[in-house]
């Protein structure tokens, strides 16, 4: 019987939990951080468990990443970019050979270039400020009193995009209060936002430089509105996989099977 194995990422936002037998994904689970990392992941793994029928000694293997991989007990830690070259690379092994990933998270954004082996050859990464990242666009949702999860409908409509110019999150706070009291329409101001976003990412891609095929993957993944404004602004599709937000998770729960599997003739 193959054996169960545990991906963690403890991110400053929020912490994902995936579980696997052998390279089939049992479940996920995702909850916020908070203050207490230890906390949160034990209180996800109980849920987990008991969500799946579960005993804590069936889970044979734990690899922890994300800020918080070196608080919590677990076999092993690995980086952010390990983890999520992994899953990418495994998520696409069917479909596509990625050369670049883009990451974006709550507190941080990440370009990833990988040889044609899916091995990382180079990096970029902003985790200075909360421009362009998960945190921007919650700022964003609350200034305009709109759910992110309507964000990417919203800016499907715009008919005329303003120009944000500012890359902090504070004076683009300011531009966009200042376009809401010019009357301006909050389906156009979403799309400036996406458009705001994608030329600093873009930036950031470019710098390491964009080769195709291109995986997008974090939270904000799922904003149709920033996966178009990113596609418009480097030219190329970007691949985004069906839960984006665990990926990094999953490549940990990959790496878990497969060292310990080194570590043990049977499996």
């Amino acid at each position: 019987m193959m054996k169960i194995v545990a991906g963690i990422d403890i991110g400053s936002t929020t912490t994902k939990i995936v579980i696997m037998q052998g390279h089939t994904i049992i479940g996920s689970k995702i909850s916020s951080t908070g203050t207490n990392c230890k906390k949160t992941v034990k209180l996800l793994f109980s849920e987990m468990l008991e969500d799946y029928d579960l005993k804590v000694e069936e889970i044979q293997y734990t690899v922890a990443t994300g800020y918080g991989r070196r608080i919590v007990p677990t076999n092993e830690i690995i980086t952010e970019i390990t983890a999520n070259a992994k899953a990418a690379n495994w998520l696409m092994r069917d479909k596509a050979n990625i050369r670049t990933i883009i990451n974006i998270g709550g507190q941080d954004c990440k370009v990833i270039a990988l040889d044609r082996s899916g091995i990382m050859v180079d990096f970029a990464m902003n985790d200075k400020c909360a421009a362009g990242t998960g945190r921007f666009l919650e700022v964003m949702s609350r200034i305009l009193e709109v759910e992110l999860d309507e964000f990417g409908i919203l800016s499907e409509k715009a008919e005329d995009i303003p120009h944000i110019n500012s890359l902090c999150t504070v004076f683009g706070e300011s531009e966009v209060i200042s376009l809401i009291s010019q009357g301006r329409n909050v389906a156009d101001i979403i799309a400036g936002i996406h458009q705001s976003i994608a030329k600093r990412v873009g930036a950031m891609v470019k710098k390491v430089g964009v080769k195709e095929a291109v995986f997008f993957d974090g939270g904000p993944a799922f904003n149709k509105g920033l996966k178009g404004a990113l596609e418009r602004e480097l030219d190329v599709a970007l691949y985004v996989p069906p839960d984006p937000q665990i990926t990094t998770a999953l490549g940990a729960a990959i790496i878990a099977y497969e060292n310990y599997t080194k570590r043990h003739i049977t499996v």
